[in-house]
């Protein structure tokens, strides 16, 4: 059984909380929060843009600690689940390591990318594993598409759209500070970067073209440049003013045999559209979000009691998912292309 501390209450805290309650061979033994209303159990307060409210919460038998220094402290601990703001993850991330645990942090990996090279080396210094919360492989619409284009059923990628695009987040505090929350290309858009990376490989170059508000990325969209001249990857996204605007993910991915299409925004479920005329929707598992974020935490359990890297959120995978983010904002600052 890994006996898991999660630092940080605050929604994505929360989150994983409940998704530990469904995942065999882990418990959560132990929660750190400098909020002693949170470390009592009143999650009340926790506000999200998914997933359920915040309520009481039952901690009786999970010991609490006011310090991340003290929980690392505990013995029991063997995997140390960081949901704490994103400028805080390389030395929250580096003391667990140097302590001897494994780490599951949110993402993005950091701030800073030489933070996020840091991090990454001192895992494998450490023989820990580090593994970064890049969720998008275990929701349900991207799940099928990683696992479709991976068995090379309908031929080889031959590219693909993606889009992320929200109403500016007010209620996040720090959003656009470079320093702290760097903005959508940082918070946001790294999921599609991170996918991006993962299906395709590293690109060579990128051209992103945007709109700046202040010193982060506001409006984007990108085209990732690879070897195969052929292979042709774009992603749009960022932020609009218009609070109407509900959250929107979607992409087109194009095999040699089909195209698979998903459109949260439209109302487009997932969609297999084959060379033969046909027009197939699969029926996907899941629903709840929490499910989502509970398959994630089950591969990170394993990878954690077998002490092997994950393929779909190891740190390295992170790393570069991040420095290509930057690459991203140096385009439009630039506005040309920048190699990788």
């Amino acid at each position: 059984m890994i006996k898991v501390g999660i630092t940080g209450l605050g929604f994505m805290g929360m989150i994983h909380y409940l998704a530990y309650q469904r995942v065999r061979g882990a418990t959560v033994a132990a929660v750190c929060e400098v909020d002693r209303t949170r470390l009592a159990g009143d999650w009340r307060g926790i506000k999200g843009n998914f997933g359920p409210a915040g309520r009481k919460m039952n901690l009786a038998g999970i010991a609490r600690y006011e310090t991340l220094d003290k929980m690392l402290a505990d013995p029991a601990i063997d995997l140390v689940d960081i949901c704490l703001p994103p400028e805080t993850h390389a030395e929250a991330v580096l003391k667990s390591l140097a302590a001897g645990k494994h780490v599951f942090c949110e993402k993005p990996i950091a701030i800073k990318p030489a933070d996020a090279e840091r991090m990454v080396k001192a895992a494998r210094r450490a023989g820990r594993q580090l593994l970064i919360g890049q969720v998008l492989p275990f929701i349900s619409a991207y799940r099928f598409a990683y696992r479709l284009v991976t068995s090379g059923k309908y031929g080889k990628l031959k590219g693909a759209h993606f889009k992320r695009i929200i109403s500016d987040p007010v209620w996040m505090k720090d959003y656009w500070d470079p320093a702290k929350g760097g903005g959508p290309v940082i918070d946001l858009n790294i999921h599609d970067t991170h996918f991006v990376r993962l299906l395709c490989g590293m690109p060579t170059a990128v051209h992103t073209v945007g709109r700046m508000r202040g010193k982060v990325v506001e409006l984007f969209h990108t085209h990732f440049l690879f070897k195969d001249p052929e292979l042709m990857v774009t992603v749009a996204g960022g932020t609009i003013d218009q609070q109407g605007r509900p959250f929107t993910n979607a992409y087109e991915i194009y095999l040699d045999r089909a195209t698979i299409v998903f459109d949260s925004g439209a109302g487009l479920p997932v969609t297999v559209l084959t060379g033969d005329g046909r027009v197939k929707r699969p029926t996907l598992s899941g629903g709840d979000p929490v499910d989502d974020f509970a398959l994630e935490i089950q591969e990170v359990v394993r990878a954690a009691r077998t002490n092997t890297p994950s393929p779909l959120l190891d740190g390295q995978l992170a790393c570069d998912a991040l420095a290509l983010s930057y690459k991203q904002a140096e385009s439009v600052a630039k506005r040309r292309v920048v190699k990788v």
